[in-house]
């Protein structure tokens, strides 16, 4: 790649279930001249994010195919035509899977990072990003966690469920359990996380051990997977208990529409509330968040909690790499340079 050439990742076929590195591309294109309103980026890291696999089966706001891939990134401007923008301003966009991209500050999401003094840039794109986003919001807008409760995390130790151990904590959560895919993940969570008790969610139903693991009961459900984790999470909610719902992982490579959990009607008994959360809804709180964890950050209280792939090359083995579990934490890619 020389200096007046860019690269992107296509998509070239459309999965049928897992998505493998067939499916994709890398193109090389000029590297684009800013125009009246545009700055140019050089991106700096990328997301690789599951929500990717349900908008490559095309259709209403799905992925085109042989185009460059929507991702969320953190760049800096290298050209700038755009009176908000100055060369040399870190910049979250939506740009991504791509080396180069040309945003508009406040179009898609494109903002100017704040650039808080010792703050990494890999947080901007996990948790002060919109996995941290999502999980601030599924735990104070959704489930308003208050302090003293029990809270259920699926998929905890993946970007989102990382998050919302993080945040629930600081909250002031009593008990915190989750459910991970492997023995040293679950170690993960329980010895560096934070979380008072954790599972392998292959171990057995996860009813079963959901009940085991929290005898008296939980108060908030955030769901990332759904299927058998949201009935047997819905079995040992309390009273009045919330869900959370962000994410159904286990429905992303094939069935898209499983059978509901058969124990739905006990959220009428239980007097129980589920409700979805769409992180697009609540970009309002992103200084919010940061104004939250940031000096927890600096402490050193939290971190990061992200698996970091070096080199754009490895963009999609990073991807699909999230459905073989490969990461602890938010999965980026450094780009080279």
């Amino acid at each position: 790649m020389t200096t007046n050439t860019a690269c992107a990742v296509h998509q070239i076929a459309r999965p049928t279930g897992f998505p493998t590195a067939a499916d994709f591309a890398y193109a090389a294109f000029p590297v684009p001249e800013p125009g009246p309103g545009t700055a140019l980026v050089e991106n700096l890291l990328l997301s690789v994010d599951p929500y990717h696999r349900g908008l490559m089966d095309g259709g209403e706001g799905g992925f085109e195919l042989n185009a460059p891939l929507e991702g969320r990134s953190v760049g800096r401007v290298i050209a700038s035509r755009d009176p908000g923008l100055a060369e040399g301003d870190l910049v979250f966009h939506r740009e991504g899977w791509r080396t180069h991209a040309l945003v508009t500050l406040g179009a898609a999401g494109t903002r100017k990072l704040r650039g808080h003094e010792g703050i990494p840039l890999e947080a901007y794109l996990s948790i002060l990003g919109g996995t941290g986003l999502t999980a601030y919001a599924a735990l104070t807008r959704t489930a308003v966690l208050r302090e003293g409760e029990d809270l259920f995390v699926s998929a905890a130790a993946g970007g989102v469920g990382t998050a919302t151990g993080r945040i629930a904590r600081l909250l002031g959560a009593r008990r915190i359990i989750g459910s991970a895919g492997s023995a040293a993940k679950v170690r993960h969570l329980t010895d560096h996380l934070g979380f008072d008790a954790a599972f392998d969610y292959h171990d057995g139903p996860v009813g079963q051990q959901l009940a085991k693991a929290a005898p008296d009961g939980i108060d908030v459900y955030v769901d990332n997977v759904g299927g058998d984790h949201l009935e047997g999470a819905i079995d040992v909610l309390r009273e009045y208990g919330r869900i959370a719902w962000v994410g159904a992982l286990s429905t992303y490579n094939g069935d898209r529409s499983p059978a509901a959990p058969r124990n739905l009607f006990e959220v009428v008994h239980k007097s129980l509330r589920l409700e979805g959360v769409l992180v697009r809804n609540h970009t309002n709180l992103q200084d919010e968040l940061e104004d939250f964890l940031v000096p927890h950050l600096r402490s050193g209280r939290i971190g990061t909690d992200s698996t970091v792939v070096q080199g754009f090359d490895q963009t999609v083995e990073a991807f699909l790499g999230l459905f073989r579990g490969d990461n602890l934490g938010k999965m980026l890619v450094r780009l080279d340079g």
